[in-house]
């Protein structure tokens, strides 16, 4: 039998199209965040690190995560101010790869997400050093407690919590194929330019 390609899933004219529709679709099959990405970044000696976090805005040119800036993650992506990530939909059989240039959202887009947040987890940011040794579960649970006591309802976003914005350079999409004979197209430019380049890979 052989394998058969679905044109459609892969048809558009520029790659954030296509993007929208996979995650559309992936919305409605997976059970658990479906906005789940495996973010890579390096440190100073250029060993990477990779995590999972979610990607909570699709611009039409960009992706928003947000983060506390003093967490590894962020001071990794700013270091080398390039990040990728992979985005893989068990129940749909794709993935998408994204690589690209980063840098830090802390304006409006911030302000709103950070304020459509629970109070918990807003207070939690305020609680939270990210990334730094703590000694025991007690001593967050204390420090979030007590930022609840002084905020009350009204919690500002801190200064050193908000997005960072990818900037992509390439994008890949991978569907499975029987056989595995996937299908595989990569979408390609260079940093600044708005025209995308496309063409297929073999699996």
């Amino acid at each position: 039998m052989e394998s058969k390609f679905d044109e459609k899933l892969f048809a558009g004219k520029e790659p954030l199209t296509i993007f929208r529709r996979w995650f559309e679709e992936a919305k409605k099959t997976e059970i658990n965040d479906p906005d789940a990405i495996a973010l890579a970044t390096v440190d100073e000696e250029g060993l990477p690190n990779v995590r999972m976090v979610l990607l909570r805005i699709i611009e039409d040119d960009g992706f928003v995560f947000f983060t506390n800036y003093g967490s590894k993650k962020a001071k990794e992506a700013f270091l080398s101010n390039k990040v990728a990530f992979n985005l893989h939909w068990k129940s749909l059989r794709r993935q998408i790869r994204v690589r690209g240039y980063v840098e830090k959202e802390d304006g409006k887009i911030a302000d709103k997400y950070f304020s459509e947040r629970q109070i918990g987890s807003k207070t939690a940011a305020w609680a939270s050093k990210q990334s730094e040794t703590l000694a025991n579960r007690e001593e967050l649970i204390e420090r979030w407690q007590a930022y609840k006591n002084d905020f009350k309802e009204n919690v500002a976003r801190p200064d050193f919590w908000g997005g960072i914005r990818i900037k992509p350079i390439q994008i890949e999409f991978w569907a499975d194929g029987q056989y595995r004979l996937h299908d595989r197209f990569v979408w390609e430019r260079r940093f600044g330019e708005k025209v995308w380049g496309v063409r297929r890979l073999y699996p």
